[in-house]
């Protein structure tokens, strides 16, 4: 009888699935000795089974953490997060002075929209995780660094002091630019951690937009509440120093009139409109990013926002009033709804094959993601639904495909007219 070839898998370094982060610590733990040849074929027989379990686990624990149906985001078998943080300091390598706040008060005022604006703006960089390396700005490369920038902060704070910073607040009134955070005495250093909430990814609350510099870059996914491990002992904070303004003073930015709106129009008012539409959801219709021209997709936005406060008629015409304005730049106005529909309430238009191929990017990629996670066909996802075209959004596609009935070509994992209508209805 032939004996079965077994091949070693190794996985990536800075995999930070669950059975990869169990592989890396089985693989520590495993003690390397001289002695009896049999040694070293039970060892070898350990590594092997760890890696067929590690090969298992990374689809059972990716399953439980990205919202199988009927799974709790707080089983999830890795119980946390490999960012180890540096402690609380000063800013670093040529970061402005700031003024030295009373313990526990902010050391300045800012909105919503300004935090959200600069958590993206690290994520569109994509900072690399370092914890020993710092930005231009002096703020320090880590999660708790990278709270400590979005929110303003005169210093680099630590999991172990951003709360002195903020309000505890309930998790149903979570708002774009709190977060989520974990503080463990026990293991503070790597065992703890800290997100950014940017909004809701769906109407049951089950997952949300989360904005977090973890391994290997800052970046922008959609996490089950509150994170894929340690989920029951996350606590929802809101800096104590958000104003209903837009400029780090507090000052309120005066609406510039509607003439700075419109066909036509070339002003940095209309890159501010962009942006802030952005932060409050309405970055599918700013496919390539706000900019100072007016656009149809500045129309569209404004539009969806505007349907979002209930508007209807003239007041939801897609050209900024005063109070459309207001809304945005103090961050108080409900956000545009996730894309389940278009922003006149009617579906999504399929925008064709080509967007979704090996090799492609864009909004309808992640438009896409956000669908099928919504609808209970996120499994595959290893860090939540991106703008890239995966093999994780194949899967998640072919899944849905069969439970339709469909099979064969019509369950290839790329999505045709008929099923971005299904999911999209």
């Amino acid at each position: 009888m032939p004996v079965p070839l077994f091949e070693e898998y190794e996985p990536a370094a800075d995999c930070g699935c669950p059975g990869c982060a169990r592989r890396r610590r089985t693989d520590a733990e495993l003690p390397v000795r001289g002695g009896h040849p049999a040694a070293h074929g039970v060892r070898r027989a350990l590594v092997l089974l760890t890696a067929a379990g590690m090969a298992l686990s990374c689809g059972a624990g990716q399953a439980a953490a990205h919202g199988a149906r009927g799974a709790r985001a707080d089983t999830v078998a890795d119980p946390r997060p490999v960012t180890p943080q540096g402690p609380a300091g000063p800013l670093r390598d040529g970061g402005a002075p700031q003024p030295s706040p009373v313990p526990g008060t902010a050391s300045r005022t800012t909105t919503r929209a300004e935090i959200v604006e600069r958590a993206q703006a690290w994520v569109t960089a994509k900072v690399p995780y370092d914890m020993t390396a710092y930005r231009q700005d002096g703020y320090r490369q880590d999660c708790s660094g990278f709270v400590s920038m979005v929110w303003g902060l005169g210093a680099n704070e630590w999991t172990g002091s951003l709360a002195r910073f903020g309000t505890e607040i309930a998790r149903t009134d979570l708002e774009p630019g709190d977060i989520l955070l974990f503080h463990d005495p026990a293991d503070p250093g790597p065992g703890s951690h800290v997100t950014v909430f940017g909004g809701w990814a769906g109407s049951t609350r089950g997952h949300y937009l989360a904005y977090e510099l973890a391994r290997p870059h800052a970046r922008k996914v959609t996490m089950p509440m509150a994170y894929w491990s340690d989920s029951s002992k996350y606590v929802a904070y809101r800096y104590k120093g958000v104003v209903s303004g837009t400029g780090g003073s507090g000052a309120a930015s005066p609406f510039p009139g509607a003439a700075a709106f419109g066909p036509g129009t070339d002003n940095a008012y209309v890159t501010r409109l962009g942006r802030l539409l952005v932060a409050q959801g309405g970055g599918r219709f700013h496919e390539e990013g706000a900019g100072p021209r007016w656009s149809d997709a500045d129309r569209r936005a404004t539009r969806a926002f505007q349907l979002a406060q209930g508007w209807r008629g003239g007041d939801a015409d897609g050209i900024p009033g005063p109070e459309t304005w207001k809304l945005l730049v103090t961050g108080t106005g409900h956000r545009i709804p996730a894309a389940s529909g278009g922003d006149a309430g009617g579906p999504v238009a399929y925008p064709g094959r080509s967007y979704f191929r090996p090799g492609q990017a864009g909004a309808h990629v992640e438009r896409l993601g956000a669908r099928l996670v919504e609808k209970g066909y996120g499994t595959h996802y290893a860090a939540g639904p991106g703008p890239r075209w995966t093999e994780a959004d194949r899967r998640n596609v072919e899944a849905f495909q069969r439970a339709q009935g469909w099979s064969g070509s019509a369950a290839d994992g790329h999505p045709g007219p008929e099923t971005w209508r299904r999911l999209f209805t």
